[in-house]
């Protein structure tokens, strides 16, 4: 790794696209021209590709499951440091094949910019499509393109341009400027890291040049608070609350709400342990604090500014990528994950699904949506759910989809939609399988409440 390392920020960038393209090699070629790699580790894989009989394969350098190097595909995703002049980069490369698009759905989640692999000879495939519409989706807008293995093309500009034509086109309707279009040759060399004179015909930037100019993602420090709670001790005779502040900045004295009950108490401390206590903590940062009035509060409860408070909501529309084995219908039961709060959700409707390869979408009550699609759907909760649009706040903007106990899908909140009126934390319907007919039939008589009130000591229980 280069010592020259100007900036002590790092940038987490994904590298996706369809399977076989080469992200892989092209991560592995980014690592040896920087000098991230030892050379008994360049020697090691030089002697596995030797014994297979193979050329020399990058794409080693990253494979650590066997059945990878057996099949030639990237199974899970993996994380690599290396260094430019400029700063440090955590490269994550995401698996290709569409049976791990969970995975690829993890890595890039934490990114904050991506470089999209398109092979120079197959051009823009299903795979690369639906990549990208996942980085829209996650909400990543720094996207630069390699047009890879242009040596299998002859490196023919007139084959390089109808590509980048192509993929352009079709990032421009998902709403994302590419940053640029670079033809590379991840095996060779070619514009990750110098120019090569046999393609003399591109201006641009290289990879690395690429790569530099994007923006390390700051704390948003500057937007409002929310701090969804992780959990609650008690320490001796304190209740200390604990929790990662998504967005804005706590200090002692302010005033919170914790959402979406609406009670309010100030910040009587923010903890440390064997350090002197700070008495605020910004964005990014996991905190334990104290309040002056003990309330309930409960882990899935999001600590807000008392100036502006933040109503639940009971209808959600969010954009999803279904991943379950199972066709999503309307009714269809699952559990919605925002922040540290699980919810029960049913999806009422289906409203549009759209199609991928030319964004087109379809709608109407038949419609289910399959499996790696992606769809715009109602979710209705019996309780209030604290969420954001993901447009104004992305951490408490967007969640995973969980079905039984398996992870079915990743949404992002489109619309919210709160309650008509204050809607009790400890009341709600009951579902039953017996019809309200069928036990007015079997009992002899309509059902009704009895409502029990009276001053505490009264006798009421």
């Amino acid at each position: 790794m280069s010592d020259q390392t100007t900036s002590s920020q790092t940038l987490p960038i994904v590298i996706v696209g369809h399977v076989d393209h080469g992200k892989s090699t092209l991560i592995g070629r980014l690592l040896y021209e920087t000098d991230a790699l030892p050379e008994a580790k360049v020697e090691e894989i030089r002697a596995v590709c030797k014994a297979r009989g193979v050329g020399m394969e990058w794409a080693f350098l990253l494979d650590a499951l066997q059945a990878e190097r057996d099949q030639g595909i990237t199974i899970d995703t993996t994380q690599i440091r290396f260094a430019t002049e400029k700063r440090g980069y955590l490269i994550i490369d995401a698996p290709g094949h569409k049976e791990f698009l969970k995975n690829m759905v993890t890595g890039a989640a934490s990114a904050d910019a991506a470089l999209l692999v398109i092979d120079a000879a197959e051009g823009v495939r299903e795979q690369s499509r639906r990549h990208a519409y996942l980085l829209k989706l996650l909400g990543i807008e720094q996207v630069a393109v390699a047009v890879n293995k242009i040596d299998l093309i002859g490196r023919s500009e007139e084959t390089f341009r109808r590509v980048e034509a192509e993929i352009r086109g079709y990032l421009k309707g998902l709403e994302i400027d590419a940053k640029a279009v670079i033809p590379v040759s991840a095996r060779d060399g070619d514009n990750i890291a110098a120019r090569p004179e046999v393609a003399d015909w591109y201006e641009g930037p290289t990879v690395l040049e690429m790569l530099d100019t994007f923006e390390v993602g700051a704390p948003p420090c500057d937007q409002a608070l929310r701090l969804p709670v992780q959990a609650v001790y008690k320490f001796d005779d304190r209740r200390i609350i604990a929790g990662r502040i998504e967005s804005g900045v706590l200090k002692v004295g302010d005033r919170l709400s914790f959402a979406p009950a609406g009670e309010t108490s100030r910040v009587a401390s923010i903890e440390t342990w064997n350090t002197p206590s700070p008495v605020s903590a910004g964005a990014g940062r996991s905190v334990a604090f104290t309040l002056d009035d003990q309330i309930f509060v409960v882990r899935g409860d999001v600590a807000v500014s008392a100036d502006h408070p933040v109503a639940g909501s009971q209808e959600l529309r969010v954009r999803l990528f279904w991943l379950g084995r199972e066709p999503l219908v309307a009714g269809k039961r699952l559990k919605l994950k925002i922040g540290t709060a699980v919810h029960r959700v049913e999806v009422t409707a289906i409203e549009r699904v759209i199609d991928v390869e030319d964004l087109s979408s379809t709608g109407g009550t038949a419609v289910e949506v399959q499996r790696n699609g992606v769809a715009e759907v109602m979710l209705r909760s019996r309780a209030p759910i604290v969420a954001d649009e993901f447009t104004d706040f992305q951490r408490t903007g967007r969640g995973v989809l969980v079905d039984g106990y398996e992870n079915v899908g990743g949404c992002i909140v489109a619309d919210t939609f709160a309650a008509a009126q204050p809607v009790s934390q400890n009341i709600f319907n009951v579902d039953h399988s017996v019809p309200v007919d069928a036990r007015i039939a079997a009992n002899g008589h309509q059902g009704g409440v009895l409502w029990f009130t009276g001053l505490s000591g009264a006798g009421k229980s």
